[in-house]
């Protein structure tokens, strides 16, 4: 049987892609945090919030250079694998990137130095404002990259230029591009997942701490701010998936039939779960609301929504992967609305950190916040298929003329054997850095860095050798 191209340099891409977005939300998470915890620093000046903020820095540096070294290994694939696909968009989704590596790349690196080296070299006031110009960086970055995403999924703002193999696209008005329907509620959603892996990270390793008797009064802060993201990103959640999917349901209806198994136009269910056959035609073993997407989609539950047999068969998106994808990315997001809730109620109450069981789902949930952030974008991309421009360009079409499937596929072996290696140094030093923990604060009264560390020793000393030798002169 011969091998696919188009099938393997997908694979390929999907590999690298969420290898690389491994690292992407949790900075974007973890920065809002560290702002959050640097602030409390700067109002009360007590030690402890400073080390909290030194230590999360050095979790967010790691992750950092991860993204940087990953991330750049999917840019050199459009020219490779989707030289079809780049000529195509490359005026639209070059300026997409270049932008973001102007304005969110250089700003986020640089002001990063600052945060990571200038604990003791600049005023704290100004390593302040670093830290919130690496957070905003970030976000920058997911900004622009959503941007050129998006209008793969909902193209405006250009027109097409040539015919054939000739054929791109052109911008004539750059913010219709940047504002294109579906751009701002889908990095809303991507910010909020992103702030919700931040949390649920930080509330695993407190947890952690907690559990094993270990720099405890550091861990309780910690999930006080984790926890009130947490809880905040969660509730924002179905709020913001359900504009976005209402955005689908006019801009790609094809997506939203898979998404719920609808396979027949007419009033739609609301699967909760579900096994759907395309052959029958139906969606299998699944409990559903009864016209409960017609009603999130149009108000009433007897409204038509288009399902999949309004579309050629060959314009379905693999019903299958889109509708697990994105139950389970529903699943787990009210899960974790449901876990916040809870245990923002037990902190209130004041027993979350006598509820073991509760610490426990917490070191392991991060896991599932990971996941949802991945299952998020598969079923964004899964579902746009087979387009790799929505209605304009077929995935199929995208593929580079002159690659080869054996050269695609023995560049997947090499990619999975180095991230393999690059995830096994990731969890290394994570781990290490968490085993070691956070730096002890500075005594109250003494600077809260290694200076005024210093100065304090000192100070103790001076006095040990004073009342020494009171007491030989006594004596």
């Amino acid at each position: 049987m011969p091998l696919d191209v188009v099938l393997l340099a997908r694979l390929q891409f999907a590999i690298t892609v969420m290898f690389h977005y491994l690292f992407p939300p949790l900075t974007i998470g973890l920065g809002v945090l560290m702002v959050a915890m640097e602030w409390r620093f700067l109002r009360t000046r007590d030690p402890l919030y400073e080390s909290m903020a030194r230590f999360w820095t050095k979790i967010f540096a790691v992750n950092f250079a991860l993204g940087v070294a990953s991330g750049i290994v999917m840019e050199f694939q459009f020219g490779t694998n989707w030289a079809t696909y780049s000529r195509y968009v490359g005026d639209v989704f070059g300026s997409a990137l270049a932008a973001e590596g102007i304005f969110a790349f250089f700003l986020e690196s640089g002001f990063l130095a600052v945060v990571v080296f200038g604990w003791d070299r600049v005023s704290p006031r100004m390593h302040f404002f670093a830290t919130v110009m690496v957070a905003l960086g970030s976000m920058f970055s997911a900004i622009w990259i959503v941007v050129a995403n998006s209008w793969q999924q909902t193209p405006a703002g250009f027109h097409i230029v040539g015919e054939g193999v000739d054929a791109r696209a052109e911008i004539t008005d750059f913010w219709a591009m940047v504002f294109n329907p579906s751009s701002v509620h889908r990095l809303t959603h991507v910010l909020i997942g992103a702030f919700i892996l931040g949390a649920f990270f930080v509330l695993s390793v407190s947890a952690y701490y907690l559990l094993r008797g270990r720099h405890e009064e550091f861990a309780r802060r910690s999930c006080r701010f984790a926890l009130t993201l947490g809880l905040l990103a969660s509730l924002a959640a179905p709020i913001s998936g359900h504009f976005q999917a209402d955005t689908v349901a006019r801009t790609q209806p094809a997506k939203l039939a898979a998404f719920e198994g609808h396979f027949t136009s007419g009033p739609a269910d609301l699967y909760l779960f579900g096994v759907p056959g395309v052959d029958e035609r139906r969606v299998k073993a699944g409990l559903a609301i009864p016209g409960g997407l017609s009603f999130l989609v149009h108000g009433r539950f007897d409204a038509p929504v288009p399902g999949l047999d309004a579309f050629p068969r060959e314009d379905w998106p693999p019903v299958g992967l889109s509708f697990q994808s994105y139950h389970l990315m529903v699943a787990l997001g009210l899960f974790f609305l449901a876990l916040a809730a809870y245990a923002a109620w037990r902190l209130w109450r004041g027993t979350l950190w006598r509820a073991r069981w509760l610490l426990w789902t917490f070191v392991f949930a991060v896991g599932g916040a990971f996941a949802a952030n991945q299952l998020g974008w598969v079923a964004a991309e899964v579902g746009r298929q087979p387009w790799v421009v929505y209605g304009l360009l077929r995935t199929s079409d995208g593929i580079s003329k002159a690659v080869q499937a054996g050269q695609v596929l023995t560049s997947i072996v090499m990619f999975l054997v180095i991230y393999a290696l690059l995830f096994a140094v990731w969890v290394y030093v994570l781990n290490d850095k968490i085993q070691h923990g956070p730096e002890p604060p500075a005594p109250k009264g003494a600077a809260a860095t290694p200076r005024g560390l210093l100065e304090a020793a000192g100070s103790l000393a001076a006095h040990g050798e004073a009342s020494l030798t009171a007491t030989e002169r006594r004596g």
